[in-house]
C-alpha cells in the first residue's frame, strides 16, 4: 500500500515561476542590479550624507576630484555629487513606478473594453492609434510648457513638476499595453469558461473581473516592467533638455543636463547619472525578458 504522505507535493505556480525565473541569468543579474540601485537610491542616504557647508566652502569646495570625502566628487557649486545621486535616483525611479501604474491602469481598461466589447473595438483602437501617431516629445514639451506654472503655483514647483511628468508620461505611454491586453482578451472570451459564464447571464463586469482580468496579469507584468524603463529614458530626456525638474531638484536625467557643459573638464559629471540610467534601463528590461519566460506556461513545462 502506497504511503500517500510520502509523496512529494506538486509544486505551487509560484514555486514554478521562481525556478523558471531563476534560469534566466540576465532576468536574475537584472534583479540585483536593480535591487542595488534601489537600496543604494532608498537606504544609502541613511549611511552617506555630505557635511553642510557655508556658502563660502562651498564655492571652495566646488570641482574636487573623488576622495574619500567625496566619493564621486563635487560639482560646480560644491555639492557632493554621490549624494546628488542618491537623490535624484530616488526622483527617477519614483517617477518610472508611478508613471508606469498610470500607463498600465489606462492601458488595461481601454484593452479590455476594445477586446471584450465589440461596438467598442473599433473605436478604442483608432483613438489608441491617434495616441501612437502623436510625436511623443514634442507633445510632452507642450504640456510641460503650458501647465508647469500653473501646477507649480497650487502644490508648489517640485511636487508639481512631479504630478505633471509623472501624468504626462503616463497618459503617453499605454498604447503598447492596450493593444497587448485587448489581443489576449480577444483570445479570452472565447474560451470554453468564459462562454459558460456568459451563457448562464453572467454580467459582463463580473466575466470581466472573475475570467478575464485574472488572466491577463502575466502580459501586463511583461508590458509594465518594459514601462518603467521607457518612462525613466522619457523622464531623462525631459530633464536633459531642462523642461523636467527645477534645478535644485535633481534626478539623473537633469544631473546629465548640469553636467553636459562640463564635460570635456570632468567627464565623470556625465559618467556616473549616464551608467546609473543604462544600468537601470538595462536591468527591467532583461527583468521583463525573464517575466516573460516564467510566466509562459510551456516555458515551465506546464
Amino acid at each position: 500500500m502506497t504511503d500517500t504522505s510520502a509523496l512529494d507535493k506538486p509544486e505551487s505556480q509560484a514555486a514554478a515561476i521562481w525556478r523558471q525565473f531563476r534560469q534566466h541569468k540576465g532576468a536574475v543579474f537584472g534583479l540585483c542590479v536593480l535591487g542595488f540601485l534601489i537600496v543604494f537610491t532608498l537606504i544609502g542616504p541613511l549611511f552617506w550624507q555630505a557635511p553642510e557647508l557655508t556658502t563660502t566652502q562651498q564655492i571652495l569646495n566646488k570641482n574636487k576630484p573623488p576622495s574619500w570625502a567625496h566619493p564621486m566628487g563635487t560639482d560646480q557649486i560644491g555639492r557632493d555629487i554621490l549624494e546628488r545621486m542618491m537623490q535624484a535616483g530616488r526622483v527617477s525611479l519614483a517617477v518610472g513606478f508611478a508613471a508606469m501604474l498610470i500607463a498600465i491602469f489606462v492601458g488595461t481598461f481601454i484593452g479590455v473594453l476594445a477586446g471584450y466589447f465589440k461596438r467598442l473595438g473599433g473605436p478604442l483602437m483608432r483613438f489608441t492609434d491617434m495616441f501612437l501617431a502623436l510625436p511623443l516629445i514634442p507633445l510632452l514639451l507642450v504640456m510641460v510648457m503650458l501647465f508647469r506654472d500653473k501646477i507649480a503655483g497650487v502644490v508648489g514647483p517640485e511636487m508639481g513638476a512631479f504630478i505633471l511628468i509623472v501624468f504626462a508620461i503616463g497618459v503617453t505611454s499605454w498604447m503598447h499595453a492596450a493593444r497587448i491586453v485587448r489581443g489576449e482578451v480577444l483570445a479570452l472570451k472565447e474560451r470554453e469558461y468564459v462562454l459558460a459564464a456568459r451563457s448562464i447571464g453572467t454580467p459582463p463586469r463580473r466575466v470581466i473581473l472573475r475570467h478575464i482580468l485574472p488572466n491577463v496579469i502575466s502580459p501586463v507584468m511583461v508590458a509594465a516592467t518594459l514601462g518603467i524603463a521607457e518612462a525613466i529614458i522619457t523622464e531623462s530626456v525631459l530633464s536633459f533638455l531642462g523642461l523636467g525638474f527645477p534645478p535644485d531638484f535633481p534626478t539623473w536625467g537633469r544631473l546629465l543636463f548640469d553636467g553636459l557643459q562640463y564635460m570635456q573638464l570632468y567627464p565623470e559629471r556625465v559618467t556616473w547619472p549616464g551608467l546609473a540610467i543604462s544600468l537601470t534601463v538595462l536591468s527591467v528590461n532583461y527583468i521583463g525578458d525573464g517575466l516573460r519566460d516564467a510566466l509562459d506556461p510551456k516555458a515551465r513545462g506546464r
